[in-house]
């Protein structure tokens, strides 16, 4: 491996690979709690509730601009990571970074392929108070949950990438 020096260069990819890191970590543990908390909470209550809160939450997720920032940022940053320590002949360390981009990718594209067109669909059902029809709620619940899982086991994947990338980069710039 190549040794390096302390530069700017050095410092980018420090902020790079563990902002990186911090940002798949918290889109896991966003994935996870809806896993392990709310889906199954919602599951318990009657359809209306489940509706008027999915929607709600969705609501929330669509309109708030630090959700969006760490959503998209997580991969560019993994996905820069992977680029810079492959530029600076680390190749470990890029090919962990770089398998965590391709992961938390495939995040994305279950994300916009199968989370986003059901959470549109429950919107375009419209008011829960006049609903009368919750078979839309069945066909949401399956599905949604078991991507949703998938997502979760994904990031968690990325994540440990990065944890490794991690490692090897401190080993490598430590010389």
């Amino acid at each position: 491996m190549n040794s390096v020096s302390a530069g700017s260069g050095s410092r980018v990819a420090t902020v790079l690979l563990a902002g990186a890191t911090v940002l798949v970590g918290l889109m896991a543990g966003l994935f996870f709690a809806f896993d392990v908390s709310v889906m199954p909470g919602l599951a318990q209550g009657d359809e209306r509730t489940y509706v008027v809160a999915m929607q709600n939450f969705n609501a929330a997720i669509d309109g708030n601009g630090l959700f969006g920032a760490v959503f998209v940022l997580a991969l560019l940053a993994a996905a820069g990571s992977a680029v810079l320590e492959y530029r600076k002949g680390r190749r470990a360390v890029a090919v962990w970074a770089a398998t965590a981009a391709v992961l938390y990718l495939l995040v994305l594209v279950v994300t916009f392929t199968v989370n986003i067109p059901l959470n549109n669909e429950l919107a375009d059902a419209g008011n829960p108070a006049k609903l009368t029809d919750f078979s839309i709620v069945e066909r949401f619940k399956g599905t949604w949950v078991a991507t949703n899982i998938a997502r979760t086991l994904l990031c968690t994947a990325a994540l440990t990438a990065l944890s490794r990338a991690l490692v090897l980069y401190g080993r490598a710039t430590a010389r």
